[in-house]
């Protein structure tokens, strides 16, 4: 069955706005602050999602790689957060909570339409449990 993207992409280079402010004092000082904020740049730029109708697919990695998937019927609650500064530049992230013993959570961070993607997985996450059959059952203590 073929997989039909929902939404791919990289997160934001605001994420690391933080980051990047505790890089200028150690340029001035060393320069290790313009290797790091570099590094940093290019690691955001090659972490590359994919959300399809079947899958969360997460590609990281600049000199060792690894690819980290997680089926969407195992997602059990999602989020949607927008932090005050991601917030003033119309970015957003979003939290998976699943049961994926490798990847019990999933963050999403500094995503542009983060409430309408959201909203988009939510409806594939119902459609994908639909098909496989499942069904969440929790017990309280």
């Amino acid at each position: 069955m073929k997989e039909t993207i929902i939404w791919q992409g990289s997160p934001s280079q605001w994420t690391n706005f933080g980051f990047y402010l505790l890089c200028i004092p150690l340029t001035v000082v060393a320069g290790l602050g313009l290797i790091m904020g570099l590094w940093r740049y290019y690691y955001t730029k090659k972490n590359a999602l994919e959300i399809t109708d079947q899958r969360i697919i997460e590609h990281k990695g600049i000199i060792s790689k690894s690819t980290n998937e997680i089926e969407l019927y195992r997602v059990k609650d999602i989020r949607h957060l927008q932090p005050f500064w991601l917030r003033q530049v119309g970015l957003s992230n979003i939290w998976l909570d699943s049961t994926d013993h490798s990847n019990p959570v999933l963050l999403i961070r500094g995503i542009k339409d983060g409430r309408e993607i959201k909203e988009k997985l939510r409806l594939a996450i119902d459609a994908r449990r639909d098909i496989k059959g499942v069904r969440e059952v929790d017990f309280k203590q």
